[in-house]
């Protein structure tokens, strides 16, 4: 299978507030006194909170671009890792253990963070993301990088969903605009600067850089959660639910296995199913029993979170199948070179920042749900564009397109983990975030899943005018520039393909905006900043009361 890649992506207060995380000190015998998930009035807050919040979104960023620059450095690295290390076979696996072990840990960090406060949960992925980085530097056979890359997924799925948390803690949706714009650059500059890095560092330096040079940069962000990232949480006594947490991740790393191993072994997709399908009732039985349940199930079954969290599962599916199979296409089919290749995918790199930043600054004109429905239009609208693409047409084509989804995906991917941020308070923002991201990160498996059947079949079979190819031979063309175009017959069978492959995908994009006509508008949610010692039970209020 080939590797997974993965991309990126308030509410004003109903009296002045300032978004902060330093408390202010109690107000013992007020109203005030002990409420949970609540907002701090203006003249309750301490001045220098705000000047805390530049710090933070600092260390979150630095924090985030360890995980964005993770996929494209090491995939630049990886055929001089793989000439090391040997077992070229498990060359995929790389990639998909780091995916894996990410999405299987997501919720359980989110829930964790929640009960135990952001900074703790922060730092202990942080940790855990260094220790994985570190030995992978160290490996000494594909098996043991594999292993020490789960690890490392590990860490990042304590990383993501949990700094995204804490702007959702943070800022309202008028201040949301720039730190959105800054995070979402993060995703778009790790894409043009992790290639460059990872060819820089496998010329002049061991491939173990490829991974040490995450060490400095973990360490900055954690200390600057350290210093900055100051709760005020209330200490109780609280229950973890372990077994609900293992249960769910065997089922979602099975499931994952499952996947990842279609048309590669049949034996070990039906048995990867059957543990995940007896690991997930049982979690489910799990969840029904415990008071404190590791994932609330209602909690992810209400309609604004499950609806936005399918958007984006769906969403999720169209881009890795532009991620997969466009670069493919205008090497194979338009003759273009990789370079060509590789700026048509640029694009949508490009636009999903910008598209972020755009739709962030007009949360509160237009309100959530008609950003999210913009974005989930821009969709299609943008895999329309390959359908019409054949022989001999220009690459800007495939560019416009992939520039149009981008955007699309900007306005959608921040629309709905605002939306699902807004409908929950400070006590459940950490599971109701990793829910997001754990559809997305889902999404990315299921789509190169189907994708990859619909593109394999077409090709096994052919039709249309074309004669079934071989995905070897097709693999040993691509390799060779200008090879392909000697071969006629292998060329019309990968347009083919790949052209049944893009309806597919524009079948998905289509179905994304379908759903997302189900989101329901936006409405009034706990507050921005929890304060369980201090503040006012103030809700905040919706961007537009078209929201």
């Amino acid at each position: 299978m080939a590797p997974i890649a993965r991309l990126p992506y308030i509410i004003a207060p109903s009296r002045p507030l300032i978004a902060a995380l330093a408390p202010p000190r109690s107000v013992r015998g007020s109203r005030h006194e002990r409420l949970p998930a609540a907002a701090i009035p203006v003249d309750q807050m301490p001045e220098n909170s705000t000047l805390r919040r530049p710090f933070i979104v600092a260390a979150i960023m630095g924090a985030m671009a360890m995980i964005a620059i993770e996929a494209t450095i090491v995939s630049t690295a990886m055929p001089q890792i793989a000439g090391q290390l040997g077992d070229l076979h498990l060359y995929s696996w790389v990639f998909s253990a780091f995916l894996l072990a990410q999405t299987a840990m997501t919720v359980a960090f989110g829930k964790l963070a929640d009960l135990y406060g952001r900074r703790p949960i922060l730092l202990i992925g942080i940790a855990i993301f260094l220790a994985g980085s570190l030995l992978c530097g160290l490996a000494w056979s594909m098996p043991s990088l594999i292993a020490f890359r789960l690890i490392q997924g590990v860490g990042a799925g304590a990383i993501q969903p949990v700094a995204l948390t804490v702007v959702g803690d943070m800022y309202t949706v008028e201040e949301r605009a720039k730190v959105q714009g800054y995070l979402a650059s993060v995703w778009g500059i790790s894409s043009v600067v992790g290639p460059l890095a990872g060819g820089l560092i496998i010329q002049h330096l061991s491939w173990a850089w490829i991974f040490w040079i995450n060490i400095p940069i973990g360490i900055l962000a954690a200390v600057g959660f350290v210093v900055f990232l100051n709760e005020d949480i209330a200490r109780e006594k609280r229950s973890i639910d372990v077994l609900g947490a293992f249960l769910f991740a065997v089922s979602v790393a099975a499931l994952m296995v499952a996947l990842t191993e279609v048309g590669s072994s049949t034996s070990v997709v039906v048995s990867a199913l059957a543990v995940s399908i007896a690991t997930g009732v049982l979690f489910v039985v799990q969840e029904r029993r415990v008071r404190d349940p590791m994932m609330d199930i209602a909690l992810w079954l209400r309609r604004a979170i499950a609806t936005a969290n399918l958007v984006t599962l769906l969403s999720g599916m169209t881009v890795i199948g532009l991620t997969t199979f466009l670069p493919m296409y205008v090497q194979g089919v338009l003759g273009q070179s990789p370079l060509v290749a590789g700026f048509a995918l640029t694009a949508m790199v490009l636009g999903w920042p910008i598209g972020a930043t755009v739709a962030a600054k007009n949360f509160k004109r237009f309100g959530l749900r008609p950003i999210l429905l913009f974005g989930a239009a821009l969709l299609p609208i943008g895999a329309s564009a390959f359908l019409f693409l054949g022989p001999g047409m220009s690459p800007l084509i495939a560019g416009f397109g992939s520039l149009v989804m981008g955007f699309g995906m900007g306005f959608l991917t921040n629309a709905a983990i605002v939306i699902v941020q807004s409908s929950v308070g400070w006590s459940e923002r950490g599971a109701a975030t990793s829910s997001n991201i754990f559809a997305r990160n889902l999404g990315s498996t299921l789509g190169a899943t189907a994708l990859g059947a619909v593109f394999n079949l077409s090709l096994a079979h052919g039709g249309g005018g074309a004669l079934p190819a071989s995905l070897d031979k097709i693999q040993a063309l691509l390799e060779q520039p200008g090879a392909i175009a000697a071969d006629p017959q292998t060329q019309t069978a990968l347009d083919h393909s790949l052209n049944l492959t893009f309806w597919a995908m524009f079948a998905v994009a289509a179905l994304t905006f379908a759903l997302a006509l189900l989101v329901p508008k936006a409405q009034a949610a706990a507050a921005t900043v929890r304060v369980p010692e201090t503040a006012a039970a103030v809700p905040e209020a919706v961007p537009t009361p078209e929201a």
